[in-house]
């Protein structure tokens, strides 16, 4: 190695380093112009100009194979299922609605994509074809899919995000519910059906369970000493876990849910709806004794509108909005917020407002 310092006649100094590899295989040269005027300082920032070129030699010439490949979705997309949903314990409904997105969805148009190939214009592109499906469905779709290149990019599988997710604005409108005579018709025709059935509609309209919540009840959650239930798990295809909120609640039992508990009690299994035998009722068989009795009633199908009509007829009631968020189980007030235009109570007492006499405040 050796460093060579000439002066300029104009003033200033030319630096000329030379540096060469231990067994004289390789070798590097450098001459141009020191940006300090002092020879002193010259010479040091030659030095260390040297320093620099040296390691640059002696270091290993970058190999292209060695760059890491970035996987295309349909490669990842296992990867970010266990590490991710299954990892983190996401309820088993959460991950096969997961799966589902990314096999009927995420997949098909992205799958042989890599992750950074994704741009803003593909996701324009997916949004297109899935016009005909409803915004909140769109929605669920674009949420995996930037949930999904946000992991990649905390994984360092990926440098930065490649695309821009924007979701569709999606109006919250009403939830629909039966009014309080269709509810009524409801409950005689599931009555004359048989008591199971009649016990789906009272746990749905009189205590706002959802189906998952019906099928997992136990009889240990109920006290018919103090009239009231713990709603603390629920079941899903078979795999119980905690209720959509993450936490257990109290209900009280309205007279005619007591009575229709009472009179169904029995010891078949510890599942209060439970077959002839004993085995655990299924969802389908929910959905199938709800159908028939809707059908009967000539009002709406549906398992999960009971539960609407639990929120909506406490709020057309008076109920404050804290104790349906209770009863419901809602994890924040948002979604409660939904029921509360159907409170008289609410909006008669904010008309009132308006016939109070008004008072003069004087002035100094």
């Amino acid at each position: 190695m050796s460093v060579t310092i000439r002066p300029y006649r104009s003033g200033g100094w030319e630096i000329d380093i030379r540096v060469v590899t231990p067994d004289g295989a390789r070798d590097l040269r450098e001459r141009r112009r020191a940006p300090m005027s002092s020879r002193s300082a010259a010479v040091r920032w030659a030095e260390g100009r040297e320093r620099v070129l040296f390691d640059r030699l002696v270091s290993p010439a970058p190999d292209s194979t060695s760059k890491k490949e970035v996987p295309t979705l349909q490669a990842f997309a296992p990867r970010f299922i266990d590490g991710h949903a299954r990892a983190n314990r996401l309820k088993p409904s959460g991950i096969a609605s997961k799966n589902a997105i990314l096999r009927l969805y995420l997949i098909p148009a992205f799958g042989r994509k890599r992750l950074d190939a994704i741009k803003s214009e593909d996701v324009q592109r997916l949004k297109a074809q899935l016009e005909f499906k409803s915004p909140k469905t769109v929605n669920n779709v674009l949420a995996v899919l930037s949930v999904l290149l946000k992991k990649a990019v905390e994984w360092e599988v990926i440098e930065r995000m490649p695309c821009t997710v924007k979701l569709l604005r999606v109006d919250k409108g009403t939830a629909a519910f039966h009014d309080f005579d269709e509810y009524e018709r409801l409950v005689e025709v599931a009555r004359s059906i048989d008591p199971r059935t009649l016990l789906v509609v009272l746990l749905g309209g009189d205590a706002g369970m959802r189906c998952g919540e019906i099928l997992a009840l136990e009889w240990n959650d109920v006290d018919l000493v103090k009239r009231q239930l713990c709603v603390r798990q629920s079941d899903w295809n078979g795999q119980v876990g905690t209720p959509k909120s993450g936490r257990l609640r109290y209900v009280p039992l309205t007279r005619r849910l007591t009575a229709a508990l009472v009179e169904h009690r029995h010891l078949r299994s510890k599942r209060v709806l439970c077959q002839a035998d004993g085995s655990p009722f299924t969802r389908q068989i929910v959905q199938n004794r709800m159908i028939l009795a809707a059908r009967r009633a000539n009002v709406k199908k549906g398992v999960h509108i009971l539960r609407h009509t639990f929120c909506s007829h406490l709020s057309m009631r008076g109920a404050p909005a804290k104790a349906i968020q209770e009863l419901a189980g809602h994890a924040d007030l948002t979604m409660t917020q939904r029921y509360m235009h159907l409170s008289p109570a609410a909006l008669d007492a904010a008309i009132r407002l308006l016939d109070e006499p008004r008072r003069e405040r004087g002035l100094g």
